[in-house]
């Protein structure tokens, strides 16, 4: 702030210790009355007094400032209190834009202040700093209406819980009585069937009884009819045969009532479990109403908590936003006066830069005028000195526009007279010559090396062409003696794989018929071959139509003609006998038996017969410890079981 007077030290300590307790900033304060220097000032030179001289001040605060202004200079420029400074170490001079030189410090730069633009982006700043403060109590706002929300909720599951424990007390109650009533049933089951089964034993022991005196009837029967004589006393048989049914009846009887009294109490013990679980369950849905009333319990606290704390935070936020708005108050107080002056300053600066902006256009271009301008006789003076070797001062001597202009000789050869320079004549003559110059187009001083070298590329390519041809020729020759060959060799194939196939397939199917043709006979290098069988007993000859091993059979037939015309050293067959039975499979062994005495057969195959056949047996075993081996047995070297 702006230096204030006082009349004593006293009085500014008592004002420093004011802003210190009252955080007021900081503040500059001048004392009256100081005590006047005595000591002398050097002299100065022209152009440069000292800033004491220059300052008007009152009479009392005269020594407080010449106490400041000790031995400092006021100087126009820089370079002035430079030199100064250089010849007098003890001066200090000031410029007057405010630059500060001595001896030993420099102090200097810009010496603006904060501008309009500045204060108004603070105000913004304070501003969008209050609407913040109005957005975060907004949002506190609502986050405790949220909150209260949430603890009613909380609330209300809690009730609802409460409810429910008090409901399953009250079903836990009925469940209990009811438990003791089935109770008292089991017991009394239990006693029916304890006395049932002690009726039981006792039917049990009647029975034994009426057994034994049944068999000792019987055996008194016995010996009546051995001794018929006597007449048997029937009514005691009468009697003990009434005992004997009355003791099954009670038997039957008691054993009705043991299964009744058993499926009751299996019923009962059934229903006891039942109840046992549903209490069970109850007991636990209790526990758990109790542990979510609890947690309930412990959300309405923090709830009540958030509450409070949200309720301080409030109290805070709105004392903050007062402060605030007061603070935008005063703001908004000292900005009328600055935003009318900002105005007029914005203003000034927008014509000062339209006139800126003008006279540097201007500038500009008359700058990129003369460049140009300089550029283009540059140019021109380089052209003339590159394409007729002559200076530009000589050019506008001898051919200057002050100088007649010769012309070409009329029709009949005579000279025609000079005429004056005309420029817009002479430009046109100009464009008509540059025209016709451009028709002859440019001299190529290498023409006649560059046809040399054409003359050579083109006999050589004409070389290298009658090479290619004759070249061209020796392998069509090639080709056509290649052709031949190929097609005598495949003729010769053919007729034996022909002949071949014809003795295997009557082999292969007795009673059929089949043959192989040719698609193109006329042209044996392009033409298919097409295989017709008809097993005996079928009408077709299209393979698609023969059934899954009769088609298999046919391969096999065509690879074993194949193999008769153009013979092998050995053949590898991977199970070519899977869809063939057994009638087919004997006629193909037949066949591995006549190949075998000219080629070697690896056969892979599954067949038990085509095993018999071979010499040697090769197979793959798993081992018991999971590891797969090989195994081979000579059929020559096994000895028969």
């Amino acid at each position: 702030s702006d230096a204030v007077v006082v009349e004593s030290a006293e009085r500014a300590v008592g004002a420093i210790e004011h802003l210190k307790t009252e955080d007021l900033g900081r503040a500059g304060l001048l004392l009256g009355g100081s005590p006047e220097e005595t000591g002398g000032w050097p002299a100065l030179p022209a152009g440069a007094e000292y800033a004491l001289d220059v300052v008007e001040c009152q009479p009392v605060l005269r020594p407080a400032v010449a106490r400041l202004l000790d031995k400092v200079a006021v100087v126009e420029d820089l370079a002035t209190a430079r030199a100064l400074a250089a010849a007098n170490p003890e001066v200090t001079a000031v410029t007057r834009e405010g630059d500060l030189i001595g001896a030993h410090f420099a102090s200097g730069g810009s010496s603006s202040v904060p501008s309009l633009i500045e204060v108004q982006a603070a105000v913004d700043e304070a501003t969008a700093q209050l609407a913040e403060a109005h957005a975060v109590s907004e949002r506190a706002t609502f986050e405790t209406s949220r909150l209260e929300a949430e603890r009613l909720a909380a609330q209300k599951r809690v009730d609802v819980a409460l409810a429910k424990l008090h409901e399953s007390d009250a079903t836990l109650a009925a469940v209990a009585e009811e438990l003791g009533q089935f109770g008292a049933q089991s017991r009394a089951a239990r006693g029916e069937a304890e006395r049932l089964l002690a009726a039981v034993e006792q039917a049990q022991e009647a029975r034994e009884n009426a057994v034994a005196g049944l068999a000792e009837l019987e055996e008194r029967l016995a010996m009546a009819e051995e001794d018929p004589e006597d007449e048997p006393d029937l009514s005691v048989r009468d009697g003990l045969a009434q005992a004997a049914r009355d003791a099954r009846q009670r038997e039957m009887d008691a054993r009705l009532a043991l299964r009744t009294s058993e499926e009751r109490a299996r019923a009962l013990a059934g229903r006891a479990d039942g109840l046992l679980r549903a209490a069970r369950q109850e007991r636990e849905q209790r526990a758990k109403a109790a542990a979510r009333r609890e947690q309930m319990r412990r959300e309405g606290e923090a709830a009540r908590a958030v509450g409070t704390a949200v309720a301080y935070a409030l109290d805070r936020l709105e004392v903050s936003v007062q402060q605030a708005a007061r603070a935008r108050t005063e703001i908004e107080e000292s900005r009328a006066g600055r935003e009318q002056a900002l105005r007029e300053c914005r203003s000034l600066l927008r014509n000062l830069g339209k006139e800126l902006e003008e006279l540097v256009n201007s500038v500009h271009r008359d700058e990129m005028a003369r460049a140009q301008q300089r550029m283009r006789i540059e140019q021109l003076e380089e052209r003339i000195l590159e394409e007729l070797g002559l200076d530009a001062e000589a050019i506008v001597k001898d051919y200057g526009p002050d100088q007649l202009v010769p012309q070409h000789p009329d029709e009949d050869g005579n000279e025609r007279e000079p005429i004056p320079y005309v420029r817009a004549e002479q430009a046109k003559r100009l464009k008509i010559a540059e025209k016709n110059l451009r028709a002859l187009g440019k001299v190529n001083p290498l023409a006649l090396e560059e046809f040399a070298a054409m003359e050579e590329r083109h006999k050589f390519l004409t070389e290298q062409l009658e090479d290619l041809k004759q070249t061209r020729k020796d392998l069509l020759d090639i080709v056509k003696e290649v052709d031949n060959r190929v097609e005598q060799v495949f003729t010769e194939a053919w007729e034996d794989v022909r002949v071949a196939f014809d003795h295997v397939f009557a082999r292969l199917f007795p009673g059929g018929e089949g043959r192989l043709v040719l698609t193109d006979p006329d042209n044996m290098l392009t033409t298919g071959i097409e295989v017709e069988a008809r097993p005996p007993g079928k009408k077709v000859k299209r393979l698609s139509l023969l059934s899954g091993g009769e088609r298999s059979l046919v391969a096999v037939a065509f690879l074993v003609s194949l193999f008769k015309a153009r013979p092998s050293p050995f053949y590898i067959l991977d199970e070519v006998e899977a869809a063939l039975d057994d009638t087919n499979l004997g006629r193909l062994l037949e066949i591995y038996e006549e190949l075998r005495e000219s080629s070697q057969l690896l056969v892979i195959t599954h067949q038990k017969r085509t095993m018999e056949v071979g010499d040697a047996l090769y197979g793959v075993t798993m081992r018991g410890d999971g590891v797969t081996t090989v195994i081979s047995q000579r059929l020559r070297d096994a000895q028969p079981a």
